[in-house]
C-alpha cells in the first residue's frame, strides 16, 4: 500500500487538528496515522500525518490545494510519497563499519531507500562499494582543493538525483556553503556522546579519563562543527577493565546503530527541524 506523509509545523492555535484532518477527509483520504506535539514553552505545534495514497487526487493538485489551505493558517509543511524512496549518497573515508552497515540494511530492505553512489576522499572503500554493486568515486581533497572537490561532489549529487547525503564517518569538515546549500539534508555521525572528547583517538581519551559510558550522536550537519540539530544518540556502559580496543569496538557498534536509526527516521519523513532542535516522531507509523 502506498502512503503520503505530511510534516506540518506552525504557531500553536485553536482548531488545528480539526482543520487539518478535515482538509484530508473532505478529499476522501483515509488517515492511517496521526502524531502531534505541542511545544508549550515556545507555543509551537508539530504534526506528522500519514494518508493512504488511493490515487483519488492528482499529487500536484493536492499540493496546490494544501498550499492554499496552509497559507490561511501560516503552516510550514513538506510531503513525501512512499513510492518515491529517498536516494541517498554516502560520503566515506577509510572506516568501513558505518557505510557497510547502511549498505547491508538497504540490501536487506531494512532501510527503504536507494543508495546509488558512494563517494570517498580516499580509495580504501572502493572494494566495499563494488561488493554492493555501487559506483564509487574517488575524490581526493587537500586544503587548497576543497572548493573544487565539493563542486565535484555537488555535480554527482545532481547527476544521481540525491535527496539525502550521509557522512558515514566521512572525516572531513564540509564548507559552510555546502551545508547551507543542502541544509537539513546532510546527516553526520559523531564518534561521541555530544558534548564529547574532540580530536584524534576519542576512545583512547575516554579510556584515559576512566569514563563509565561511551556513545555516539547523529545530527544534521551545519556550518558550526558538531553543533547541528541532534537526531539520535546512543550510549553503553563500560567498565574500568575495558581496554581502548574494547572501547573502539563498542563505539563502532553504537555508531552503526545510531546512524542507521537517524537515516531511517529521515527517510520515513519523521523529523521536523525546529531551530537547533529536532522533533522526531515515533517509529512504526
Amino acid at each position: 500500500m502506498n502512503a503520503i506523509v505530511f510534516l506540518i509545523q506552525c504557531q500553536d492555535q485553536k482548531g488545528l487538528v480539526a482543520g487539518i484532518t478535515s482538509f484530508f477527509s473532505e478529499r476522501d483520504f483515509n488517515i492511517l496515522h496521526c502524531q502531534q506535539y505541542t511545544d508549550v514553552q515556545d507555543a509551537q505545534y508539530f504534526m506528522r500525518i500519514k494518508l493512504e495514497d488511493n490515487g483519488n487526487l492528482d499529487r500536484e493538485l493536492l499540493e496546490q490545494q494544501f498550499e492554499t489551505f496552509a497559507h490561511s493558517l501560516s503552516l510550514t509543511w513538506s510531503v513525501r510519497y512512499s513510492d518515491k524512496p529517498y536516494r541517498v549518497a554516502l560520503l566515506v573515508t577509510r572506516a568501513s563499519h558505518c557505510p557497510y552497515d547502511l549498505l547491508s540494511r538497504e540490501l536487506e530492505g531494512e532501510l527503504k531507500c536507494e543508495v546509488p553512489v558512494v563517494i570517498g576522499n580516499h580509495n580504501d572503500l572502493a572494494g566495499m562499494a563494488k561488493q554492493f554493486n555501487k559506483p564509487f568515486y574517488h575524490l581526493p581533497i587537500k586544503k587548497e582543493t576543497k572548493p573544487q572537490q565539493e563542486a565535484q561532489i555537488n555535480a554527482l549529487l545532481d547527476e544521481y538525483k540525491i535527496d539525502l547525503v550521509v557522512m558515514a564517518r566521512y572525516m572531513q569538515i564540509l564548507s559552510e556553503a555546502f551545508v547551507e546549500q543542502h541544509a537539513g539534508r546532510v546527516i553526520n555521525i559523531h564518534h561521541g556522546f555530544l558534548p564529547a572528547f574532540q580530536g584524534a583517538k576519542p576512545y583512547h581519551q575516554a579510556y584515559d579519563r576512566g569514563v563509565k559510558i561511551i556513545g555516539a550522536t547523529s545530527h544534521y550537519a551545519t556550518a558550526d562543527l558538531d553543533e547541528g540539530p541532534i537526531i539520535e544518540q546512543g550510549v553503553e556502559r563500560v567498565m574500568h577493565d575495558n581496554s581502548p580496543e574494547d572501547l573502539v569496538m563498542i563505539g563502532k557498534d553504537i555508531e552503526r546503530l545510531v546512524l542507521a536509526k537517524a537515516v531511517k527516521a529521515h527517510i520515513e519523513h519523521r523529523i521536523i527541524i525546529s531551530g537547533r532542535r529536532t522533533i522526531v516522531f515515533s517509529e512504526g507509523a
